[in-house]
């Protein structure tokens, strides 16, 4: 964004805000979105824990082999044995602590003295409005284990059954984790006959934004039914590829000076969507530069393209001269 140097040094200059850097930070702010609404497009497993063809118990004082299937199926806030995960627990009352200091009037760096946590930990934590939105953050990480998961079902259903056994298989696959993780994940399974189906791999944090940002007409058809059945599953996704979208058109087109107010103003409409609000905030303070950027033929292509010469420069000279020589290479050195 334009500096406030540049309004006090040339006041009557027009500014023109970097096209590449608001594409840039609209694509930060939609990978945020995805990751924070990844968890909506995990589907249960679509086993039956181990039914019989009659769908009865298996024996007296069994349960019903359904109330086991869910049973094994934790949600991502409880470990194998139906208590909350720690990192729930501890997130929880990290939260509840930190709003209570901030309450009392305690600053950020206080909170971090008395708590021991990192500046932008506490930051996050204060700035989160309410601890579902930490957890649901907490609980959607990406695991190594994902692509893995249909193969350690199928052999636990074969009965392999031993963490150990199952980890050295996946070693041979490309398994490059810890014989815990694996642990971790089928320990559930061992309150059931069998292990349930695994749903579908979800796609990775970044390749939904990538598919998000791409041009449709890019996009190879298997990629573009996978994105329509994203979007079709969590309507917040939907929604940003409808914000995503209308701003491609808009920088595409020019049409910046007529639809940026517009689209600013559905932004901060759209409840679901605080990080697209959070650049709507930053884009308010200089919008007329957005505006100008969306619709003028400028751009600091040429700027930055310097600055990046510059910056190669002083790395190849680096611990072997002074501001001097660089100043002369500088000079020198072709556009």
């Amino acid at each position: 964004m334009p500096l406030e140097g540049a309004r006090d040094g040339a006041p009557d200059a027009i500014q023109v805000a970097d096209r590449w850097h608001l594409w840039h930070n609209l694509a930060e702010c939609a990978e945020k979105t995805v990751a924070r609404h990844r968890g909506c497009l995990k589907e249960l497993p679509a086993g039956d824990g181990g039914n019989d063809a009659a769908g009865t118990p298996d024996g007296p004082g069994q349960e019903p082999p359904e109330q086991v299937a869910a049973q094994v199926t934790p949600d991502g806030s409880l470990d194998a044995c139906g208590r909350e995960r720690r990192l729930v627990t501890r997130t929880r009352e990290r939260y509840a602590e930190i709003r209570e200091r901030l309450d009392a009037g305690q600053s950020l760096a206080a909170i971090c003295r008395a708590t021991g946590l990192d500046r932008k930990t506490a930051q996050r934590f204060a700035r989160a409005a309410s601890v579902d939105e930490l957890l649901v953050n907490a609980m959607n990480r990406e695991s190594k284990l994902d692509p893995f998961k249909p193969y350690i079902c199928q052999r636990w259903n074969e009965g392999i059954t031993g963490a150990a056994a199952l980890h050295a298989e996946l070693e041979q696959r490309g398994w490059t984790g810890s014989v815990k993780t694996v642990r971790r994940y089928v320990a559930p399974f061992r309150r059931a006959l069998a292990a349930p189906d695994p749903a579908p791999a979800v796609p990775k944090t970044r390749q939904i934004t990538r598919w998000l940002l791409t041009r449709p007409d890019r996009l190879r058809p298997e990629d573009q039914e996978q994105l329509g059945q994203i979007t079709e599953r969590c309507p917040h996704i939907q929604a940003l590829a409808g914000h995503v979208s209308r701003f491609a058109e808009m920088m595409t087109g020019r049409t910046g000076s007529q639809d940026l107010e517009a689209w600013l103003t559905a932004i901060e409409a759209d409840d679901g969507q605080p990080d697209l609000r959070s650049l709507a905030t930053g884009i308010r303070n200089d919008q007329q530069a957005v505006a100008n950027g969306l619709t003028l033929d400028w751009s600091s292509g040429k700027v930055e393209g310097t600055v990046n010469k510059i910056k190669m420069l002083k790395r190849q000279m680096y611990g072997r001269a002074g501001f001097s020589l660089l100043r002369k290479r500088v000079i020198l050195h072709p556009a």
